[in-house]
Protein backbone atom coordinates (compact mmCIF):
# COMPACT_ATOMS: atom_id res chain seq x y z
CA UNK A 1 0.00 0.00 0.00
CA UNK A 2 2.42 2.62 1.32
CA UNK A 3 5.98 2.40 2.50
CA UNK A 4 5.58 4.29 5.60
CA UNK A 5 2.27 5.22 7.40
CA UNK A 6 2.26 8.59 7.67
CA UNK A 7 2.20 8.54 3.46
CA UNK A 8 -1.24 7.38 3.71
CA UNK A 9 -3.67 9.98 3.82
CA UNK A 10 -6.50 8.17 5.39
CA UNK A 11 -4.34 7.18 8.45
CA UNK A 12 -3.90 8.61 11.46
CA UNK A 13 -0.37 7.98 12.03
CA UNK A 14 0.53 11.64 11.44
CA UNK A 15 -1.82 12.81 14.23
CA UNK A 16 -0.73 10.47 16.76
CA UNK A 17 2.89 9.59 16.45
CA UNK A 18 3.79 13.33 14.68
CA UNK A 19 1.56 15.47 16.57
CA UNK A 20 -0.17 17.19 13.17
CA UNK A 21 -3.06 18.87 14.54
CA UNK A 22 -6.62 17.65 12.90
CA UNK A 23 -9.98 18.35 13.99
CA UNK A 24 -10.99 15.33 12.12
CA UNK A 25 -9.94 13.05 15.33
CA UNK A 26 -10.57 12.44 18.90
CA UNK A 27 -7.35 10.74 21.10
CA UNK A 28 -8.96 7.75 22.46
CA UNK A 29 -8.36 6.40 25.75
CA UNK A 30 -5.76 3.67 24.88
CA UNK A 31 -3.53 6.37 22.81
CA UNK A 32 -4.20 9.22 25.76
CA UNK A 33 -2.58 6.10 28.16
CA UNK A 34 0.50 5.80 25.92
CA UNK A 35 2.30 8.60 28.31
CA UNK A 36 1.58 11.67 30.68
CA UNK A 37 2.26 14.01 27.87
CA UNK A 38 2.19 14.56 24.87
CA UNK A 39 5.88 13.98 23.99
CA UNK A 40 5.68 10.20 25.74
CA UNK A 41 2.33 9.53 23.65
CA UNK A 42 3.85 10.61 20.21
CA UNK A 43 7.20 8.70 21.11
CA UNK A 44 5.64 5.43 22.40
CA UNK A 45 3.32 5.52 19.67
CA UNK A 46 5.76 5.35 17.17
CA UNK A 47 7.78 2.67 18.88
CA UNK A 48 4.15 0.80 18.26
CA UNK A 49 5.38 0.56 14.19
CA UNK A 50 8.80 -0.14 14.54
CA UNK A 51 8.75 -3.88 14.33
CA UNK A 52 7.73 -5.35 11.29
CA UNK A 53 5.63 -8.12 10.82
CA UNK A 54 6.84 -11.38 8.72
CA UNK A 55 5.13 -11.78 5.18
CA UNK A 56 3.59 -15.40 6.24
CA UNK A 57 2.08 -13.98 9.74
CA UNK A 58 0.77 -11.12 7.72
CA UNK A 59 -1.11 -13.24 5.00
CA UNK A 60 -2.48 -15.79 7.60
CA UNK A 61 -4.23 -12.34 9.53
CA UNK A 62 -5.70 -11.35 6.19
CA UNK A 63 -6.82 -14.33 5.28
CA UNK A 64 -8.47 -15.33 8.50
CA UNK A 65 -10.15 -11.73 8.87
CA UNK A 66 -11.72 -12.04 5.29
CA UNK A 67 -13.04 -15.50 6.19
CA UNK A 68 -14.20 -13.80 9.81
CA UNK A 69 -12.28 -16.73 11.62
CA UNK A 70 -10.21 -16.16 14.85
CA UNK A 71 -6.24 -16.23 14.87
CA UNK A 72 -4.60 -18.05 17.68
CA UNK A 73 -3.72 -20.78 19.48
CA UNK A 74 -6.60 -24.16 20.05
CA UNK A 75 -7.19 -22.37 23.90
CA UNK A 76 -7.88 -18.68 22.54
CA UNK A 77 -10.40 -20.13 20.07
CA UNK A 78 -12.06 -22.43 22.33
CA UNK A 79 -12.63 -19.52 24.52
CA UNK A 80 -13.82 -17.30 21.87
CA UNK A 81 -16.22 -20.18 20.37
CA UNK A 82 -17.62 -20.60 23.90
CA UNK A 83 -18.37 -17.16 24.08
CA UNK A 84 -19.61 -16.46 20.87
CA UNK A 85 -21.72 -19.34 20.77
CA UNK A 86 -20.23 -19.91 16.84
CA UNK A 87 -17.44 -21.68 15.12
CA UNK A 88 -14.33 -19.55 14.57
CA UNK A 89 -11.44 -21.94 13.11
CA UNK A 90 -11.55 -23.02 9.39
CA UNK A 91 -13.37 -26.34 8.75
CA UNK A 92 -11.11 -29.21 7.29
CA UNK A 93 -11.02 -29.09 4.03
CA UNK A 94 -12.40 -31.51 2.07
CA UNK A 95 -15.97 -33.14 1.66
CA UNK A 96 -16.81 -34.72 5.16
CA UNK A 97 -16.63 -38.67 5.40
CA UNK A 98 -19.74 -40.48 6.17
CA UNK A 99 -20.02 -42.70 9.10
CA UNK A 100 -21.97 -45.23 6.87
CA UNK A 101 -20.24 -48.71 6.23
CA UNK A 102 -19.16 -50.01 2.66
CA UNK A 103 -20.68 -52.91 1.54
CA UNK A 104 -19.55 -55.07 -1.62
CA UNK A 105 -22.34 -56.07 -3.40
CA UNK A 106 -20.79 -58.93 -5.48
CA UNK A 107 -23.96 -59.29 -7.83
CA UNK A 108 -24.08 -56.13 -10.07
CA UNK A 109 -19.75 -54.81 -8.45
CA UNK A 110 -21.45 -51.72 -7.48
CA UNK A 111 -21.02 -50.45 -3.71
CA UNK A 112 -23.85 -49.66 -1.82
CA UNK A 113 -23.80 -47.55 1.43
CA UNK A 114 -25.85 -48.30 4.50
Amino acid sequence: MVDEPSAYSWSSYSINALGIKSDLQTHHPEYLALGKTKGERLNNYRELFKAHIKTELLTEIRENINKGLALGNKRFTTQIENLTKRRVTAKKAGRPKKDNQIKDNAQDNQLILL
